[in-house]
């Protein structure tokens, strides 16, 4: 069978299929290097974030449908830990949780109210014992995430691939796929009983698939290892990674070579959905993100910031993370992981070992599977919408950090 994309989805795939059946022809195509994606330059949270509230899935498929893929999503987190340790994968995992910190009273209600129920709620005083940074009112804490280090994680998977039979063929950009035959940019037909589409932020680039997933940018920037002071005046000693209750998304993670790793949302949606290596870059973006960060801990004091960089993430139209494969055509796919893909994918490629090969099991039967998104709008709709919902949060952000008052 044939694997279009060389990053989690696509490996976690096909490490799982093998470890079903190996004797089973794998090939996993890839455009760059494994992990040239968001697979290799996200923030390196591991967590049991689903991109659909528990609500909303309660809602549309019943509560113990709700609950089922809250508790896969939760046991992916240990999945990917418990695979690193087979595997000999050094990825720097350290499951110390996640904090959801409050600092403005605006982000009260919200913080509380996107916690799940079994989550902590920490008061001030609580809260700034695990991380201390200004106008701390409080914070909620789930303990199912770890932080790791994706490109150690990437890399390491890859290579666990290939030790279990499969080939992965890097530099060989797929122009289109259909059933039983995925062809490339330069005319190469291949043909397999199956294939799995597993391209995420990349997927508007495959022949007839560009209105599926839009292209968003998550930039990320990381200081200088700071110094055992500088980490005993912040926090995170168990590594938990972290983020707020600000519309415009930002999250963090101690590395473990002790650098803050730091990322956020604000980068432009480009028109027609294009991806280029030109966007993994934007100053104004970078240069808030610095700003950011050393407001929430100025005990980093005059740190160098010492990389940059940046990826493209894949968002549906509805949000809503899928996995699927179809029995008669034999083509499966998996993303729209809305920039909480590293557990997703390892979920989404055992769910999709178990469909291709026919096999019914407890996660064939969680609600996202073969889940369908409508299509986002055609362009100018998609340009004007997407970056006007961008627009919109920062205005809110602004508003709310001024007056301290929630909007909505």
């Amino acid at each position: 069978m044939v694997i279009v994309g060389g990053g989690f989805t696509g490996l976690w795939t096909a490490r799982s299929l093998l470890d079903l059946d190996a004797d089973l022809r794998v090939l996993v195509v890839e455009a760059e290097h494994c992990g040239f994606g968001a697979s290799g330059r996200n923030g390196g949270w591991c967590s049991a974030l689903f991109p659909t509230s528990f609500s909303k899935l309660a809602a549309e498929h019943g509560g113990a449908a709700a609950s089922a893929m809250r508790e896969a999503m939760r046991n992916a987190v240990d999945e990917v830990g418990a695979a690193a340790v087979v595997d000999g994968i050094d990825c720097d995992f350290a499951k110390g949780g996640t904090l959801t910190l409050a600092t403005n009273p605006a982000h009260l209600d919200r913080v509380r109210a996107h916690a799940e129920p079994d989550d902590e709620w920490l008061d001030a005083s609580t809260a700034r014992s695990r991380l201390d940074t200004p106008g701390l009112l409080g914070a909620s804490f789930t303990p199912h995430c770890a932080a790791i280090h994706p490109g150690k994680l990437v890399e390491g998977l890859a290579a666990a691939t290939e030790r279990r039979g499969a080939v992965i063929v890097e530099r060989s950009p797929v122009a289109s796929i259909a059933p039983g035959v995925t062809t490339l940019r330069d005319g190469t037909r291949i043909r397999a009983d199956a294939v799995v589409r597993a391209t995420e932020g990349y997927t508007a680039s495959l022949r007839g698939h560009r209105r599926d997933l839009v292209p968003l940018y998550s930039l990320m920037i990381a200081t200088e290892p700071l110094s055992d002071d500088v980490w005993a005046s912040i926090g995170l000693s168990n590594r938990e990674t972290f983020t707020d209750g600000r519309r415009m998304i930002i999250y963090g993670q101690r590395t473990a070579d002790g650098r803050i790793a730091f990322g956020g949302r604000g980068a432009p949606y480009h028109f027609g959905s294009r991806t280029s290596p030109g966007f993994d870059n934007d100053d104004r973006v970078f240069d808030r993100l610095e700003s950011t960060l050393r407001a929430m801990f100025p005990q980093i004091g005059v740190a160098a910031i010492t990389h940059r960089w940046g990826g493209a993430l894949g968002v549906p139209r509805d949000w809503s993370a899928s996995v699927g494969f179809d029995p008669v055509t034999r083509v499966g796919w998996a993303g729209g992981y809305v920039g909480d893909g590293v557990s997703t994918t390892n979920l989404a490629g055992r769910t999709l070992a178990d469909l291709v090969l026919g096999r019914e099991t407890p996660i064939t039967e969680l609600p996202w599977v073969g889940h369908r998104s409508r299509r986002w709008e055609p362009e100018p709709f998609r340009w004007l919408g997407v970056n006007a919902g961008r627009g919109l949060a920062e205005v809110a952000d602004a508003i709310e950090a001024r007056t301290k008052r929630p909007l909505g």
